[in-house]
């Protein structure tokens, strides 16, 4: 039903690297705070049972009125659009963050009654809820190994 692809492969060795330059431990955990949200897609779970198909996709932070979801061939597209500035009256300053982001991410759907297919947010988790048109058989083969 869907058609998933892989998140960017990170080795080992580059993650010890990183964690060895002395520069990058003063820097990175101010940056991967400040930059988590513009820098990486939000995280989806997909489960099955009988009757449907869910997702539910972590958006903390998120208002109902930043995400949206299209459908256009057969491909169920969530975006959501969040920006976010913290304001300081004080003119010194010494920190002052802004975090705007873009996400997207598309699911391909087969044997979805695409007409009733519904969505929820609560609590930063949203919820989409999609009801298969037809059970489909569960295929079982035994794959000889070579």
């Amino acid at each position: 039903m869907f058609d998933l692809v892989p998140f960017r492969n990170r080795n080992r060795r580059n993650v010890v690297e990183r964690d060895d330059d002395p520069f990058n431990s003063l820097v990175s955990g101010f940056f991967d705070d400040v930059m988590d949200f513009a820098g990486r897609s939000f995280r989806a779970d997909i489960r099955e049972s009988e009757d449907e198909y869910t997702i539910e996709a972590e958006m903390p932070g998120m208002k109902k009125e930043d995400i949206s979801l299209e459908i256009n061939d057969d491909y169920l597209t969530i975006s959501a659009e969040h920006n976010e500035e913290n304001e300081e009256k004080n003119e010194n300053y010494i920190r002052r963050e802004r975090r705007i982001g873009k996400y997207s991410r598309s699911f391909y759907l087969e044997n979805v009654e695409q007409d009733n297919i519904k969505a929820e947010y609560n609590d930063g988790i949203l919820q989409v809820h999609l009801p298969k048109t037809e059970k489909m058989p569960v295929k079982k083969r035994t794959i000889d190994i070579e």
